[in-house]
């Protein structure tokens, strides 16, 4: 299997459409991932053809629920080893595109990449959400802000919802079981950004499983007492 070209393919059923030189992008990724990976712990996931389906496919999944054409800007919250922010700027060159990590080792790995891969307007900080969230920088300036693995949904809107400008989307990048996680968010979703939430459900090829998009569009601003203190989001989510 030529990966390239089957990712090229695929990437169609999102309506993504990579040249040629967005595909050789991917390829020195891998490779990037690959090597790193053996003195830092990035990914558990290393056998390239699950690399392109598990993390590059499933990172461009977003674009089957947003229309990135018409987006500006993008904030990757916990983005680790860059999923779904880089893949997600490879496919559209033109985004504005912040990758948000608490790990500073991580934060250097992705300047590395994006050096690497010639990926302009990409800004790699060093910082937990809860901080950066208050800071006027980027504090409900994004267009589309992504989460991919990182919390339940009621912690995980805090974190991230803050960052979204009143009309602006959070795309949640779930897995299998999600439906219960959006019922206890409820309070979350309403109480951040009055917001309206609808559910997308999709299957990775080669029956590696299945994933659910958390479609969360921002309606109000957040109040300013969020995000409450480091640690406390997940110590004492909102029910």
């Amino acid at each position: 299997m030529n990966l390239n070209e089957w990712l090229r393919e695929e990437a169609r059923a999102y309506g993504v459409e990579l040249d040629d030189r967005q595909l050789g992008q991917f390829s020195m990724y891998l490779d990037m991932l690959t090597e790193t990976n053996k003195v830092m712990n990035l990914t558990a996931i290393t056998e390239p053809r699950e690399v392109y389906v598990k993390h590059f496919l499933d990172s461009l999944s977003p674009a089957k629920a947003v229309n990135f054409g018409e987006v500006g800007s993008l904030i990757d919250v916990g983005t680790g080893a860059g999923f779904p922010g880089i893949p997600l700027k490879i496919a559209f060159p033109s985004l504005k595109v912040v990758l948000l990590d608490s790990l500073n080792k991580r934060v250097g790995f992705l300047r590395e990449v994006t050096e690497k891969l010639g990926l302009e307007g990409v800004e790699c900080v060093h910082g937990r959400a809860e901080e950066a969230a208050r800071n006027p920088a980027f504090r409900e300036r994004f267009d589309v802000a992504t989460a991919r693995a990182v919390a339940r949904m009621n912690v995980l809107t805090e974190y991230v919802l803050p960052f979204v400008r009143v009309n602006g989307t959070f795309c949640a990048m779930k897995g299998a079981e999600v439906q219960e996680e959006v019922r206890e968010a409820k309070r979350a979703f309403s109480l951040l950004g009055k917001a309206t939430v609808r559910v997308e459900r999709l299957e990775l090829p080669l029956s590696m499983g299945t994933r659910h998009l958390v479609v969360v569009r921002k309606n109000a601003p957040t109040p300013k007492a969020y995000p409450r203190k480091a640690g406390t989001p997940s110590r004492q989510p909102l029910v």
